[in-house]
């Protein structure tokens, strides 16, 4: 999330479904499934439809530990590093010569379009958001329009123990792919810190792939999550 976005939970959990219109349901054909991509260097979330896939996405989610969620004395984005740092050691695409934010844009847009005499810096894609089904087209000059989400946001992470992580695992929690996706910017703004029990993608189509990726980022980093959020989860797996 990024440090501008209001830090308060959403009464909706979701907020409109796309789901409910094909038309707005968007997707390049490159989404891959949380299942399938473990360090989180494919694009976009794909839908988990198959009857495997949610058992599977049950049994990933079951293994998560729950704990109530504390106060947020203390946090500051910067006890996570400075946004979007490349020479984070540990994570996938680090080091690479290009920071994490724009690593991320070409890893999930298409239609790229750099900024002249780089092979970083993106001015211009087309984004297919995983949370509202929407293809974006967009260019910097409006860059809010397209944010970098943390899948677990960073102030969940400091209530459910990264408070007490030593500054090297919060950079990497920071800057690693598996909790990052590009998102139209008003979905993130509407999620700010929230966990599932309240707030879901509004496309109803994704909501257990998100839950698994949630599911594997907490568990990668050994990180609760509450149990509300833990049984909305499963919820969202259900056959």
């Amino acid at each position: 999330m990024t440090a501008a976005l209001a830090l308060t939970g959403c009464e909706n959990p979701g907020g409109e479904d796309s789901s409910a219109d094909p038309s707005t349901s968007a997707g390049d054909g490159r989404a891959v499934s949380p299942l399938e991509n473990e360090e989180g260097t494919g694009p976009g979330l794909a839908p988990l439809g198959s009857g495997a896939e949610r058992e599977e996405a049950r049994r990933i989610i079951g293994e998560l530990v729950t704990k109530g969620r504390g106060p947020r004395t203390g946090y500051d984005r910067d006890e996570f590093g400075y946004a979007w740092k490349d020479s984070v050691d540990g994570v996938p695409l680090a080091r690479n010569g290009c920071d994490t934010r724009n690593d991320l844009l070409k890893r999930d847009g298409r239609e790229l379009r750099f900024r002249s005499g780089s092979d970083c810096v993106v001015v211009s894609m087309t984004l297919a958001d995983p949370y509202t089904g929407k293809t974006i087209e967009w260019r910097k000059q409006d860059a809010a329009e397209v944010q970098v989400d943390h899948v677990v946001p960073l102030s969940y992470a400091w209530q459910l123990g990264a408070s007490r992580w030593p500054e090297d695992r919060r950079e990497r929690f920071a800057n690693d792919p598996l909790n990052l996706l590009p998102v139209d910017g008003a979905a993130n703004s509407r999620k700010s810190d929230s966990g599932p029990a309240a707030w879901l993608p509004p496309d109803r189509q994704v909501r257990c792939a998100y839950a698994v990726r949630f599911a594997q980022v907490a568990l990668e980093y050994g990180l609760p999550v509450t149990a509300a959020d833990r049984t909305a989860m499963l919820r969202q797996c259900e056959d």
